[in-house]
């Protein structure tokens, strides 16, 4: 859906009329028309006063279909979730996180080698 039609869409389930939105960004209504079937391209500012207005953000409006992604937190999931997760990266961002757990396991190793090998002098 086109974010006219996603707009379209949340002003008809709130009972909200076209004129309405069009007094509210201040345009006429028959330009506001053309937004929303897509015939008229939306400013940031109008999309902004709407979203507000909805008490949404203009990511909810944009994807109001399909929803805006939530944060994920790999912290939190399950060892077999977090390798599914690193799994669905692109190519170099896997690489990347692999180097970096590479750099990190090897400064472990050499911090335990040093901490018996000084310990025992």
């Amino acid at each position: 859906m086109s974010i006219g039609q996603n707009i379209k869409k949340i002003r008809e389930e709130k009972d909200i009329t076209q004129q309405q939105i069009a007094l509210l960004i201040h345009m006429h209504r028959s330009n506001y028309s053309k937004i929303e079937s897509g015939q008229r391209e939306i400013s940031i500012d109008a999309l902004n006063t709407i979203a507000r207005y909805f008490d949404m953000t203009i990511d909810q409006i944009i994807n109001y279909e399909t929803g805006v992604p939530e944060e994920i937190t790999i912290e939190d999931k399950s060892l077999m979730e977090q390798v599914k997760l690193i799994q669905e990266l692109e190519p170099d961002e896997k690489n990347m996180v692999f180097k970096m757990v590479d750099t990190f396991v090897t400064k472990k190793k050499f911090k335990e080698f040093f901490r018996q090998n000084v310990a025992t002098l």
